[in-house]
């Protein structure tokens, strides 16, 4: 198999992310913001995985405590004003979820003045983003996707005839998007995690005797398998609403600040 290219994170970078459960929940939401903006933009499945990704990986090179979720992840290649006015609705739309005394209550979108002070904020926010992104990534933005991997895994085992095993293995990896896992696994691994939770699920029966693993044919270690699955699994666990909301309160790096200083959680 060639070697992979595309940059992973070191064992350094990953002891020092701060506060794991709580920054994986942060990456998260940032990543379905993301996506949310991905759909309003009406931009493709592809730009809006590769976004994603360069976004986990972005906070393996630093920290919470200086960048906010939502300036990082309002970087994209599309007309500056267009992006900063999806990402001003999403951001009211997090806003009000804090605010409203009422979780059914109405949210009606307020849009900016284009002579006030926020649209020239986020304007200034968005270009610093793009610079710091570019620059802690060292210009290296190279992506691999999973998908075309995942078509190759599915015939290689005989399941391009189970329609459901086809989608649902495409869901996990979608999903999988809102986890570190693209940063710090490489994609044969990701892929053999999606089939081992699309199979499990549907009860599908596949070689996982040794020396007979099924997952051995695309050099996926198993340890490495199991641990994404459990990034993934992670995502559906039930959260309480205090929880919920400690995160959209944790959106700018300020917050985070007080939050790790409140909680005497302590960065290297």
């Amino acid at each position: 198999m060639p070697a992979d290219l595309v940059p992973l994170a070191s064992t350094s970078q990953i002891e020092r992310t701060p506060s794991r459960e709580d920054e994986e929940d942060l990456r998260a939401f940032g990543c379905k913001l993301i996506h949310e903006a991905g759909i309003l933009l009406k931009q493709k499945q592809v730009a809006v995985a590769t976004a994603q990704i360069l976004f986990q990986r972005f906070w393996y090179t630093t920290s919470m405590k200086q960048f906010g979720i939502g300036d990082i992840g309002m970087e994209c290649p599309l007309r500056m004003r267009d992006l900063i006015n999806i990402y001003d609705l999403l951001l009211q739309r997090t806003s009000h979820t804090l605010s409203s005394p009422k979780p059914k209550d109405p949210f009606k979108y307020a849009p900016m003045s284009y002579f006030g002070n926020t649209f020239y904020d986020l304007k200034d926010a968005l270009v610093v983003a793009e610079m710091q992104i570019l620059k802690r990534l060292g210009f290296n933005v190279h992506v691999v996707l999973p998908y075309g991997t995942l078509i190759n895994y599915l015939r290689v085992l005989g399941l391009t005839s189970r329609k459901d095993a086809c989608a649902r293995a495409w869901g996990y990896l979608n999903d999988a998007l809102q986890t570190p896992v693209y940063a710090l696994y490489a994609v044969p691994t990701i892929v053999s995690a999606a089939i081992l939770l699309a199979s499990r699920h549907l009860q599908i029966s596949l070689p996982s005797s040794p020396p007979h693993c099924w997952w051995d044919l695309f050099d996926a270690p198993w340890e490495d398998v199991w641990s994404v699955c459990g990034y993934v699994m992670r995502l559906y666990r039930e959260r309480a609403p205090e929880e919920r909301m400690r995160v959209l309160r944790l959106m700018g790096k300020k917050d985070v600040r007080g939050w790790l200083e409140a909680n005497a959680v302590v960065q290297s």
